[in-house]
């Protein structure tokens, strides 16, 4: 696995070894990497509208070393809209009203006083990497702090990484 320095870094500051599966969010580039030991994909996301920042109620991405905290939707249809981590329809392909889709992959900070603890909390903001009904803005930021991402990346991305997994969240 080829990390990028910036990743590499984050890990030996937290003296966290890489996992086997690990995420970096590009958020001046929209994308998301997956990479592992087989192969390298990049996805088209939506980051945050209002850009990247740590606070709680900034509706903006927060940046920085995070892990996979929950898994939330894998026994549930394509489709299913989530409201509190709890699913509440299953109609949400197409819906533009579908906030929250299909799977959630819910984060953890890991870096105290960036994204782990106080106001800074990206636990406790409830940033998640899922899906959304309307998936036209993808590739621009859309979301209120989270990572939106399509379907058909999603559900593959879900099935694969294990929770644990280290999420990098990046400027560039």
């Amino acid at each position: 696995m080829n990390l990028p320095k910036p990743f590499l870094e984050a890990c030996e500051r937290q003296e966290q070894p890489p996992t086997e599966h690990c995420l970096l969010v590009n958020v001046a580039c929209q994308k998301l990497t997956h990479y592992n030991s087989q192969r390298t994909i990049t996805l088209t996301i939506s980051t945050a509208t209002k850009g990247s920042g740590q606070l709680e109620g900034s509706f903006q991405t927060p940046l920085g070393l995070h892990r996979i905290h929950k898994k939330i939707g894998d026994r549930d249809p394509i489709g299913t809209v989530f409201e509190g981590r709890r699913p509440v329809r299953r109609d949400g392909n197409g819906d533009p009203a579908a906030l929250i889709a299909h799977r959630i992959l819910w984060l953890e900070g890991l870096e105290a006083n960036l994204n782990r603890g106080g106001k800074a909390d990206s636990r406790k903001r409830y940033i998640y990497i899922h899906g959304v009904g309307d998936e036209s803005r993808l590739g621009k930021p859309h979301s209120k702090g989270c990572i939106h991402l399509g379907v058909k990346d999603l559900i593959p991305l879900f099935e694969a990484v294990p929770v644990g997994t280290l999420v990098y969240i990046s400027e560039n």
